[in-house]
């Protein structure tokens, strides 16, 4: 682990993003980071590139390539040349990025190197997964671990006047950046650096003091709100599908893709605690799709993508007796059981895999959904499928909302196949609606102070639409066009529910500021393809109107 004192900047750079600069004017480079990790903590960087046929391309990429994204294409300064991290780049536009570079990047031009017959192997090449996926434990996971202030170095106070419960963190993802945003003024109050390709959210923490970011490449990254500082940063995987933060802010947990783990960490320096293979009785092994946090059950709860179990993992000093498995006898002076493993696993076999899943406002069942068809309700106490739910498609339950209904709640979910909205009675688990959009639809949002809950229709045609849907009557409303032929995407709103924050997904993006009540613009901010905004107070308080 290093060990970086106040006075070194606070990222760690990478190929594919902008190096940032500390306000002393200093800058660090990951590579130091690599060299620990080879020196103390071994390494796979002896793993193979890849199998090919053209004996050509290796050569060409530890030429090109390793220096950046490592000989094993694990990453380094750059990202993983993997097809599970490169999601966000389709492969026909590989070839160009490696021709031209990125703009306000490291990543530079090779048209003038290569030809474009040798562009085209080295795009087959990092499309190619690797043919044994490598080790990444405790021990590799602590010698990437970088700590750039301990603990308690830094100032308890906000360097900034702004009220911290209705504060927004914006995610541009066009130039691997996040804004820090006043949500009373609606004015950035910071713009920090962030880890190329940002994945499943970022994560408030202590009211609002930090907040943690995933990447697809593995890294969490710990900023200090209150001094606009990183304070910490490690590689808990490969590939990462999303984090969840303890209710008591101790403990973080990822979910990873590469290798197949959930990496629980300590929230104080991100050091590493616990690796939990995804494994099944059998020695089946999976992804894990994501996990989020249960508060009312002090646990963690996540769903495997390739086995047919949800877990729940106990975050408490001490776990419930039998929490993992069957006991005899539950009394603590009978000696049974005690003391239990800390983060035992308990273990939900189903009748089909979930890939997706809301979870209730009382944290007591899951709703979760499978790309080959079915929606099922899983009940956390009783440790099984209980009902299943006519929704066809496939929803998009991580983006579900809830709220009150004719004295009953009523559950909310867009659809990434179907163009509708789907609302289900949570009683019956019966569907009581569907509602047509202009097309299937990604996020859905709404506040418990909003007569409206908003949808996107972010995969079909017309993705420049925005949905209002009111709560009472089921029926559209209205349908806003913030910015003609660019996409809308991910509403957010205000603590109070007064506002409500629309992102323009585009590099020549805004975020757009809509009156909640009027549903009249109010304000425009430019920005580089923005996506997901998180607010401070709807986060904490697990808002029924957001995501959590």
């Amino acid at each position: 682990m290093i060990d970086h004192r106040a006075d070194k900047p606070d990222f760690t750079a990478q190929a594919d993003s902008v190096i940032p600069e500390d306000p002393n004017g200093t800058a660090i480079r990951h590579f130091l980071a690599i060299i620990i990790i080879l020196v103390i903590g071994g390494s796979p960087m002896t793993a193979p590139i890849a199998a090919s046929t053209d004996t050509g391309v290796p050569e060409l990429y530890r030429q090109h390539c390793a220096e950046c994204h490592g000989l094993d294409r694990l990453g380094l300064m750059g990202p993983a040349l993997l097809p599970e991290n490169l999601k966000r780049l389709r492969k026909k536009s590989a070839s160009g990025v490696i021709q031209s570079g990125r703009p306000a990047t490291q990543m530079p031009a090779f048209g003038e190197k290569l030809n474009p017959s040798q562009i085209q192997s080295l795009v087959n090449l990092i499309y190619t997964p690797l043919d044994q996926v490598p080790n990444w434990g405790v021990k590799e996971i602590k010698a990437s671990q970088l700590l750039y202030h301990k603990p308690g170095a830094l100032a308890d106070e906000p360097l900034f006047d702004a009220d911290v419960d209705n504060l927004f963190m914006v995610v541009e993802l066009g130039d691997h950046h996040a804004t820090l945003l006043n949500g009373d003024t609606f004015e950035p109050i910071h713009r920090l650096p962030t880890r190329f390709a940002l994945h499943g959210g970022p994560k408030w923490a202590e009211g609002g003091r930090y907040i943690y970011f995933a990447s697809r490449d593995g890294w969490i990254s710990k900023f200090d709100v209150f001094n606009l500082k990183y304070v910490a940063e490690v590689r808990a995987g490969i590939n990462s599908r999303n984090l969840a933060v303890s209710d008591d802010g101790r403990y973080i947990i990822v979910a990873n893709y590469l290798p197949h783990t959930l990496v629980v960490l300590d929230a104080r320096d991100l050091s590493p605690l616990k690796v939990i293979p995804a494994v099944d009785g059998k020695g089946n092994s999976s992804r894990v799709s994501a996990v989020y946090t249960a508060d009312p059950r002090n646990s963690f709860v996540a769903a495997l993508k390739d086995i047919p179990e949800v877990w729940e993992i106990s975050y408490e000093d001490e776990p419930p007796a039998g929490f993992s498995g069957w006991v005899h006898d539950y009394r603590q002076d009978s000696g049974e059981n005690y003391p239990q493993e800390r983060f035992p696993v308990r273990r939900i076999r189903l009748p089909k895999i979930l890939d997706d899943f809301f979870l209730t406002q009382n944290y007591d069942q899951i709703i979760g959904s499978s790309r080959n068809g079915g929606t099922q309700v899983v009940d956390l106490d009783l440790k099984r499928s209980v009902a299943n739910i006519d929704l066809t498609g496939m929803p998009h339950l991580s983006s579900a909302i809830t709220w009150k209904r004719q004295g009953r709640t009523v559950l909310a979910t867009p659809n990434i196949k179907k163009p509708e909205v789907a609302i289900v009675d949570t009683e019956t688990w019966q569907v009581i609606k569907r509602i047509p959009t202009k097309g299937p639809g990604f996020f859905m949002r709404s506040h418990e102070n909003s007569p409206y809950a908003w949808v996107d229709v972010f995969f079909g045609p017309d993705r420049d639409l925005m949905h209002v849907i009111d709560k009472q009557t089921l029926e559209i409303v209205k349908t806003l066009k913030p910015a003609p032929g660019k996409t809308s995407a991910h509403v957010e709103f205000t603590r109070d529910g007064k506002y409500a924050l629309v992102s323009i997904w585009d590099m020549d993006g805004a975020l757009v500021i809509y009156d909640a009540k009027t549903l009249k613009e109010v304000k425009r901010l430019p920005m580089k393809k923005p996506s997901g905004k998180y607010n401070v107070h709807n986060k904490l308080t697990r808002s029924s109107g957001t995501s959590h």
